[in-house]
């Protein structure tokens, strides 16, 4: 092989190389691995840090908290073993008495976001105690029971003040999920 064979060979070599490498970069850098606190706090009106377990104390005094949801209000799920640094999310949309929509992040993939997801209460009472949420990999609600505490008014939140899209969302290729239900 001569000089010019193989700087051609090597120039293709490197050219592909660089095509495959800097748009991973790029893709990268879009993305974000979102815990579910942080990804609460920029969506909704609550601004809250901390473990999801700690809002619903926090909330105390600063704003509103019930049992019934609201849109742009966040549910706050209690810590359990299974789920030990509890969960917030925001509803954004109410479908029943019985049913919201969610959307939050961390649940069903790690760091992955999912938009407008069925949460169903299954208290005894029809108080939101108790909830099953969508979960992807299950394809469904599943047989899991989740203590809710309840939910954290952010203030005036109306369904047309919510992003259709979360202003930092992850690529379709970064598992966001999206269930239409309504």
């Amino acid at each position: 092989m001569n000089f010019r064979a193989f700087a051609a060979r090597f120039a293709l070599l490197v050219a592909c190389t660089l095509a495959t490498a800097l748009p991973a970069q790029a893709a990268a850098s879009k993305s974000r691995f979102w815990q579910c606190a942080p990804y609460a706090r920029e969506i909704s009106a609550v601004k809250i840090h901390g473990n999801a377990w700690t809002w619903w104390e926090q909330a105390a005094g600063r704003y509103e908290r019930g049992d019934n949801p609201e849109i742009g209000a966040v549910m706050s799920f209690k810590k359990t073993a299974r789920n030990p640094y509890g969960h917030v999310a925001m509803v954004s949309k109410i479908v029943s008495d019985r049913e919201v929509l969610l959307t939050h992040a961390n649940w069903s993939f790690a760091g992955g976001i999912e938009r407008n997801v069925r949460a169903v209460d299954v208290s005894a009472k029809g108080d939101w105690s108790q909830v099953k949420v969508w979960f992807a990999p299950t394809g469904g609600l599943g047989t899991t029971v989740y203590p809710v505490n309840g939910f954290i008014y952010g203030g005036n939140t109306s369904e047309e003040d919510l992003p259709a899209q979360p202003s930092l969302e992850l690529d379709l290729s970064d598992l966001v999920m999206e269930t239409n239900l309504g």
